[in-house]
Parts: C-alpha cells; structure tokens; sequence
C-alpha cells in the first residue's frame, strides 16, 4: 500500500488533505486553460478580493461546467452533462478513489500496478455521473459495470457513454431486486477485480436537507461572487433522494452490502466502500469479522476539501489474490509508480 504522505495542494487559503500523488489535481485549477478548453466555463469565473481568478462554487452551475472543463481538459471525456437535480460529483475526490483502488490491487502484486481491459471494475450505484467508470477507464484502461436503481440516472449515463465512445468499456446495469445491491446485478460466473461505492451519506431526508442548508449557506459566505443576500442558495452539487440519504444512513448501507458480499466472495478479489464518517469504522469493522473476511483495510484519501477513506475487505486469502493475478489476467507495469 502506498504511503500516507502526500504532494501538497493551494487550492484554498486553508490546506486541504493532501491528494494522492497520482492525482492529476495537484495545487491550484489553472482556469484560464480549462476556460480555453471550455468556454461555457468563462462567463462563471469571478475574481477575488487578491485579484485571482475563482469559480463560484455556491452556483451550482459554475460547479457543473467546472467539471465539464476538467474532464474534458485532464481526461479527454469531451461529452458530459448532468441535470441540476443530479448528484455533481467533485472530480479531484473522486479521483482520489479510483487511484487508492490501483494501489489496493497492485499491493498483490509487490506494488506493480494493473492496467488494462481484462481488469474489471463493478461499480455500485454509479448514478447519472458515472463518475467512477469514467476515471477508471481513463487512468488504468479498466473495463466497468456500473448499476443504479434510477432508471432515468441509467439514461442519462447511457447518453454519456455512447457519446464519449465508451460502451464496450462501460456497461450499465439496472438493478432491478428491490433491497439488493449485488443480487440481480453482478451474474453467476463473473469475476471483478474489485467492487466500489459512494454510498448515501444521509440517514433521512431531513439531515440531508439540513446538512444542505449549512453547506450551501458556507459557501455563499466565502464565496466571491453576488453577495449572500442578492442570491438564491442552491445545492452546488445537487443529488436526489437515493444519492444522498436512505434510512440508516451508509453506516446500514455499508452493513447490507458486507452481508450481501458473501455471497460473491469467491468472484470479487476486494469488495470496497466510501465511509464519510470515521465513526462507523469499528461497528462496520466488527460486522466484517462476522462474515469471515480475510483481510480488511481502511485507506485514507481526500475526498473533496474534507479528509475521507474507503474500507475494503477480500474473503480470499493473500494466495488466493496472488493466484487471480496468474490466472488469466493482466500482467501488471513492471516498475513501481
């Protein structure tokens, strides 16, 4: 596993956790370039009280066409677009993610990472975003399933699919087993190098709404645009009800997808999950002990301007791993990164 120490970011006066080396995001957006790449992205550039250039990350338009600007800049998606309603994810957080899965899996193999289409991903509520698949296939070449109850999300990431030429790299599930998440949608015979998630944080639709009202109001405050008082407080990263809260909040979610893991232990080598609230570690901790798991990991990363992790867990033995490697998949690079 790769270490904790981190290349630093200026994105803000404050330091934010330090992004992954790896991380395309380091410092500062340069936003005359992104700008240039995208030019819907110009009009929301605002300037600060020291005369540089920001966004107004209170309009959730700005935070939208940021995105658009990013990954078409840095990761060559050149068609992606999501209705306000929709859950904008932050891309260097997200990023995050994807690169701490690439040196979960190359620590079987002494640290050489895994590239490539024979690596399979499953990604679990991948949403209208479909964020994940995307950075994924991006960064390592990894093929992707993704699923969603949502069946207008499934459409909307369909259209993001085909029109970035991706479908037979990405393909979409719905799931369609009501209170499952990997029965009906992962199918017998399958292998995935690893499963990921980013549950809904929220235990009610209440906490979620308040949570929204501190944020929004947060950022209207140090915004640099229109003054608090002038404007409307939208969410700037929207998100609809099954994308942000379900009763119990992740900590439940988490516990359901552990419990339904068993039953594919044997075709996924790690099974992982965003887990926003440090908190839930031990209880989600003791539940995997319960199951038999061979191995759990929590991995610390950055997940937008606030410190997160991902717990991870395998039912196969450090042997078991090695062998899936051997068996008909990828050879990993040869030199450590």
């Amino acid at each position: 596993m790769r270490s904790n120490a981190r290349m630093s970011s200026s994105r803000s006066s404050a330091t934010p956790p330090r992004l992954h080396p790896r991380n395309r995001h380091q410092g500062r957006y340069d936003l005359k370039r992104l700008a240039r790449v995208s030019p819907q992205l110009q009009p929301f550039l605002v300037r600060t009280p020291a005369g540089e250039t920001s966004v107004d990350f209170a309009n959730p338009r700005a935070v939208r066409l940021l995105n658009q600007a990013l990954l078409k800049a840095d990761y060559g998606i050149t068609h992606w677009d999501i209705p306000e309603q929709y859950l904008c994810p932050p891309v260097p957080g997200r990023a995050d993610y994807i690169h701490g899965l690439a040196d979960l899996l190359a620590a079987d193999r002494d640290g050489a990472l895994v590239r490539g289409a024979s690596v399979r991903v499953f990604d679990l509520g991948t949403g209208a975003n479909v964020i994940y698949p995307l950075l994924g296939h991006t960064e390592y070449g990894w093929r992707f399933a993704g699923s969603d109850i949502d069946a207008t999300a499934l459409r909307i990431a369909e259209t993001i699919v085909h029109g970035n030429d991706l479908h037979a790299d990405i393909e979409l599930r719905a799931q369609t087993l009501r209170g499952h998440l990997f029965h009906g949608v992962i199918r017998p015979g399958e292998r995935f190098a690893a499963t990921m998630c980013n549950p809904p944080f929220h235990a009610s639709a209440a906490e979620a709404s308040r949570s929204g009202r501190i944020k929004r109001a947060n950022l209207a405050a140090r915004s640099e645009g229109p003054p608090r008082a002038s404007r409307k407080l939208p969410l700037n990263f929207g998100g609809r009800d099954g994308e942000l809260w379900c009763q119990g909040g992740e900590a439940r979610f988490v516990r359901k997808m552990i419990r339904e893991s068993v039953d594919f232990g044997a075709q996924v080598l790690w099974f992982t999950s965003l887990v926003s609230k440090a908190v839930h570690l031990p209880g989600l901790r003791a539940e995997l002990r319960k199951t038999g798991a061979t191995e759990i990991r929590d991995v610390p990363m950055a997940q937008g301007n606030k410190q997160s992790r991902f717990l991870a867990w395998s039912f196969q033995t450090p042997q078991d791993r090695r062998d899936w490697w051997a068996d008909g998949h990828p050879t990993p690079d040869q030199g450590k990164r």
